[in-house]
């Protein structure tokens, strides 16, 4: 495989970073490119027993051979991107393409202070919505604008077709999940584009031609932040005894639970024609497979789901994770004749 795209397939919070991660260390990826919205969507990657947290630099940071690119379809907030590149010690593998477009100071306030934005969409206040209006409206700065970037821009899509053209392993990381996408998601309660794999791709400046893979990403139950529905929803009470309560990366918000849904997940594959399916955090409902990195160790019942999901979706569940740490992972690629 050459060319990799991993999207999420319900409304965020599905473990994206985790399975990134992962494929960085398995995979080698020449390049980790990064499409989707912006700062507003949070990546926690665990790798051996250090857990980091990203907003705007790619989940593979921890493959330390991985260049690291920004698409031109994302929204960049200066402040975080320097702060991360600086965390992580990334400053010569980095890559911000020159068109990607500046989140300022009044676009985060705008945001925070919106009543409808804030109050009824439930927006995460970084600025993201407001700045792509300026996108749209043709008045918004761009990376080659700002002084304090000028060392890490370059051409991020000549970048990323030159490697696909040379055969290097490129993946490309989606952010959001497809049921908030502007598109295809619950409308209004949706981010300020598109994201799924169609849309990522163009964030970053390929075509789908030289797509060879698109992995979707489902957590072994539904979550979601924020206002908008959510089909089965259960009560915190509920989701805090089945151990499924959890906290937004970005924001620090409850997040809401619900068990997994085969109709959503079914959708998604459509939507994103995906190849291949990733599902994540299934040692929290099948504690019994925790850190199990082998298919035959799983027990009767967590097997009989995988079958299930395949089953309704007609797609292949390739990885399974079974713990937070990169390596926690049950990688069925080559067992399926996924890998060449």
């Amino acid at each position: 495989m050459t060319c990799t795209v991993i999207v999420g397939g319900f409304f965020g919070d599905e473990g994206k970073g985790k399975i990134v991660s992962y494929l960085a260390i398995k995979d080698n990826p020449k390049i980790a490119v990064r499409g989707g919205v912006g700062p507003n969507a949070g990546h926690t990657v665990v790798f051996r027993q250090k857990e980091s947290k990203l907003r705007m630099l790619p989940s593979a940071v921890i493959n330390e051979e991985t260049k690291l690119m920004i698409g031109p379809g994302v929204l960049v907030d200066p402040n975080v991107f320097l702060k991360e590149v600086a965390e992580f010690n990334v400053k010569d593998r980095v890559t911000l393409d020159r068109q990607c477009s500046i989140i300022e100071g009044k676009h985060i306030e705008k945001d925070r202070l919106d009543a409808y934005l804030k109050g009824k969409i439930g927006t995460t206040g970084t600025g993201c919505g407001p700045a792509n209006v300026e996108r749209i409206m043709r008045t918004a700065k761009m990376g080659k604008d700002i002084p304090e970037l000028s060392l890490y821009l370059g051409d991020v899509p000549l970048l990323v077709n030159e490697a696909i053209s040379n055969g290097e392993v490129v993946h490309v990381e989606g952010t959001q999940g497809t049921y908030i996408s502007l598109y295809h998601g619950t409308y209004p309660f949706v981010t300020t584009k598109d994201v799924t794999a169609s849309a990522i791709c163009s964030d970053v400046g390929i075509g789908p031609k030289v797509v060879d893979e698109v992995i979707i990403v489902f957590k072994a139950y539904v979550t979601r932040v924020g206002a908008g529905e959510l089909p089965g929803e259960l009560t915190e009470q509920e989701a805090e005894r089945r151990g499924w309560l959890e906290r937004a990366t970005v924001t620090g918000r409850t997040r809401r639970s619900a068990p997994f849904n085969y109709e959503l997940a079914r959708r998604a594959v459509m939507l994103n024609s995906a190849t291949q399916i990733a599902v994540t955090k299934f040692d929290i409902l099948f504690p019994e497979t925790k850190n199990i990195r082998n298919f035959s160790e799983l027990t009767k019942e967590s097997k009989k789901m995988i079958d299930v999901i395949e089953a309704q979706t007609k797609a292949p569940v390739s990885i399974i994770s079974t713990g937070p740490d990169a390596e926690a992972t049950i990688d069925r690629r080559r067992e399926l004749g996924l890998l060449k």
